[in-house]
């Protein structure tokens, strides 16, 4: 049995949809042995209901290494999930190849400081771009530098708004994140 911890920062959504696709199979052989949230968020309510250990650590300069101390030692693979906060540069190389992030975009557009949320969509659309979506990647001490795994992509319409994008590339995160990390841990092709 592979084990993922997933770090987050909302409502956890995409954290509802890792749990269902381990439930139905999507994601074989896998379980969310933690679920830590660097605020108060509804996503820590999510995985009480589910049974699942969960912690908050706050933010700040030592997030990264009160979640060392954490982190189960069997944790095969460190998902974020809508998480806002930046792992500090000791973190990520330690972890290479064990972190993956979900981004609101197409990488390598529109990625790094500052590009999170509504700040994505409202970029892509006054870049006048013909399509976007979302990107799986691998975390490294770059943000949104890591390598990608899996994107999924979309058409812009003409009257297309951040609100209209924004709920679009959520359904792709959908689609794809429950594929890159099965792809991950159980290295089957999507």
């Amino acid at each position: 049995m592979k084990n993922i911890t997933v770090l987050v920062s909302g409502s956890g959504s995409n954290l509802q949809r890792i749990i269902d696709c381990i439930d139905n199979g999507e994601i074989s052989n896998t379980k969310v042995n933690l679920v830590v949230a660097d605020r108060d968020c509804y996503a820590l309510e999510r995985a009480e209901n589910h049974q699942i250990p969960h912690q908050l650590i706050k933010r700040g300069k030592d997030f990264s290494e009160n979640l060392e101390k954490l982190l189960p030692e069997n944790t095969d693979l460190i998902v974020l999930a809508g998480f806002l906060s930046i792992l500090s540069k000791n973190f990520c190389e330690k972890y290479k190849g064990k972190i993956i992030n979900i981004h609101p975009a197409l990488l390598p557009k529109f990625g790094g400081k500052g590009m999170w949320g509504h700040h994505v969509h409202e970029a892509v659309i006054a870049a006048q771009e013909k399509e976007s979506g979302a990107t799986v990647h691998f975390v490294t001490s770059g943000i949104d530098e890591g390598e990608i795994i899996l994107q999924g992509k979309f058409e812009i319409a003409e009257n297309e708004t951040p609100e209209t994008l924004a709920q679009k590339v959520h359904q792709i995160e959908y689609e794809i994140f429950p594929k890159a990390i099965d792809l991950v841990l159980n290295k089957r092709v999507p």
